[in-house]
């Protein structure tokens, strides 16, 4: 696999609904199909801090040099821990794409974050700095530091097991072992 041959993909562990406090995020390192490592850190549920624990994990890593592209699901973590993008690129060097399996709702993302979450017209501004989703390969991505082109060219290259990109079925998989001790579904 050319390009963007070595990825991370980052997916957050399933927790309660009435949860409170962190929540785990689990990141699988991939070189091309091959799982490499697995990166593990914790943010807070509906916080603040899901773009800071991200940097301080991939640039404490020891997988970072070796790094072309970060993946996540979904631009938030643990509920509405908004992710950054353009500072996890900046902080990071790395292309970061950012994938959903539908369009999301956006009018019923931006009134969840103004009427019911602390810090929500911050977090809402970062959603709409990240740009619409577009849809490529089946799935909705948006992009920072990677061009539309060579976007779509490692959504295809990174779809080996479905429409989900591998790095983040992986992620997605680990992370429910994780919470539940098995995971249940299929990514």
């Amino acid at each position: 696999m050319k390009g963007y041959a070595h990825a991370v993909g980052f997916d957050d562990c399933p927790f309660a609904r009435s949860h409170r406090g962190d929540v785990p995020v689990v990141g699988a390192v991939h070189a091309g199909a091959r799982l490499d490592g697995v990166l593990v850190t914790r943010v807070r549920r509906d916080g603040a801090n899901a773009t800071e624990r991200l940097i301080e994990v991939l640039t404490a890593s020891r997988f970072f040099a070796q790094l072309q592209l970060i993946w996540m699901q979904g631009i938030a973590l643990a509920g509405f821990n908004v992710v950054d993008i353009h500072r996890l690129h900046a902080a990071t060097g790395l292309p970061v794409l950012v994938a959903a399996r539908r369009q999301p709702d956006y009018a019923a993302i931006r009134r969840a974050l103004l009427g019911k979450v602390p810090g929500g017209a911050r977090k809402w501004r970062l959603i709409e700095a990240a740009g619409p989703m577009a849809p490529v390969g089946g799935i909705w991505i948006q992009r920072v530091g990677i061009g539309p082109e060579q976007a779509a060219l490692a959504v295809s290259r990174w779809q080996l097991n479905g429409k989900l990109p591998e790095p983040l079925r992986t992620a997605h998989l680990i992370a429910a072992g994780l919470a539940g001790g098995a995971s249940r579904q299929r990514p």
